[in-house]
């Protein structure tokens, strides 16, 4: 046989065993993406409106990032049982059974329940600068002392559940841009507030580094648009009409703060 068709039928025979195992194979170049989103108001969409109907009180909204996220990509599976008021333990009971071995993607912002932040603004805005840095104080305590045990808790039960899958833990946003000309709370409110989250988000991001999860941080994307900012506010202030979606990220805060960390954090 001549050199030259030697080496064509050489070339010709790596192809097709290339093409046999898969290699190039239109079909294997990206692997089916079954994601669930688990989590707190943050992740179910509250202050995001146009709530799910069959949610019920959990108020999921096709405006919150996980539904975002969903809608832009080619999942095979999608489903969310984020849910307002979740904790730490609602969590590993009636959501974490959502996942399964299949489960490739996991995101979940959680935490914020247990350490009491819904008391704490409320005792922000209603009774006062001193009242208020206690809340904080005794909330960091718990944080420091309690919550890491709560969070490894959870963490265990994602990946015992879905043991393959990438798992996003989003953390929170700082709720208040100081240093500027505000109304409503004092600036030692503001800044104790602020500081609570900040602790909140660290420990979280902690948590995540010692099971293997990614930490997705929202803090540096919110900035110029929190309460107080100057900018187009992403965060929706105390509303006596609606308390419950006070201080929860608004439909621009989902798709222009959330949605872009999750995103570059989901691959």
């Amino acid at each position: 046989m001549r050199p030259q068709r030697t080496a064509a039928y050489a070339s010709a025979l790596i192809v097709a065993v290339c093409l046999a195992i898969g290699f190039g194979s239109p079909a294997s170049a990206a692997a089916a993406v079954n994601y669930v989103a688990l989590g707190d108001s943050y992740s179910s969409g509250v202050g995001a409106g146009n709530y799910i109907p069959s949610s019920g009180s959990c108020n999921r909204s096709p405006n919150a990032y996980p539904a975002l996220w969903a809608a832009a990509h080619s999942t095979a599976t999608y489903s969310s049982v984020a849910c307002s008021g979740a904790t730490t333990a609602s969590l590993i009971s009636s959501q974490v059974p959502a996942l399964s071995a299949t489960t490739t993607l996991v995101s979940v912002t959680i935490g914020g329940n247990d350490a009491g932040f819904s008391n704490i603004m409320s005792t922000c805005a209603l009774q006062g600068t001193d009242q208020c840095v206690a809340a904080v104080n005794a909330a960091e305590t718990f944080a420091r002392n309690t919550l890491p045990g709560r969070l490894d808790s959870a963490y265990t039960a994602i990946r015992g559940k879905a043991p393959s899958a990438r798992v996003v833990v989003l953390g929170y946003p700082v709720f208040y841009q100081l240093g500027t000309v505000c109304v409503g709370l004092s600036a030692t409110s503001r800044a104790k507030i602020n500081e609570g989250i900040n602790l909140v988000d660290d420990i979280t991001k902690a948590a995540a580094q010692r099971h293997g999860f990614t930490f997705a941080d929202v803090r540096s994307q919110f900035v110029g648009h929190q309460l107080c900012s100057y900018g187009t506010k992403w965060l929706h202030a105390l509303n006596f009409a609606d308390l419950g979606v006070s201080y929860h990220p608004t439909a621009a805060g989902q798709s222009g703060g959330y949605l872009p960390v999750f995103n570059g954090s989901a691959a």
